[in-house]
């Protein structure tokens, strides 16, 4: 098992920045994929952004050249998110798969003015 503490979220205005970290605790592989989806009331969750430990990073293209992914090691993931729209107000969670999936129980980002 696998467990995710997610903090960072909050208010902020458009053009403001915010940064989520994640760390993963329990029975972690040194070869994994972490990163972050987000789901808008009445959306499906999509993905915005994941890197493996190895380095290869997917991004969503509504956050390419706003987001950035970055890990330390095998157990933590950030997402620094600048020049943020209100059309981003999601909730966020976190994810780390192996040969399974786990989630974060999800922070609340609200870009609002």
């Amino acid at each position: 098992q696998v467990q995710l503490v997610e903090s960072g979220g909050g208010l902020v205005q458009p053009g403001g920045s915010l940064r989520l970290s994640c760390t993963a605790s329990g029975l972690i592989f040194m070869i994994n994929t972490m990163g972050w989806y987000r789901q808008a009331p009445g959306k499906q969750r999509e993905l915005v952004a994941t890197m493996a430990t190895g380095g290869n990073t997917v991004y969503a293209d509504s956050v390419k050249g706003r987001f950035t992914i970055s890990r330390d090691n095998a157990k933590t993931v950030a997402l620094q998110m600048n020049s943020l729209k209100p059309e981003d107000t999601a909730v966020y969670f976190c994810s780390y798969r192996d040969a399974s999936n786990y989630w974060g129980q999800g922070t609340q980002v609200t870009v609002s003015s």
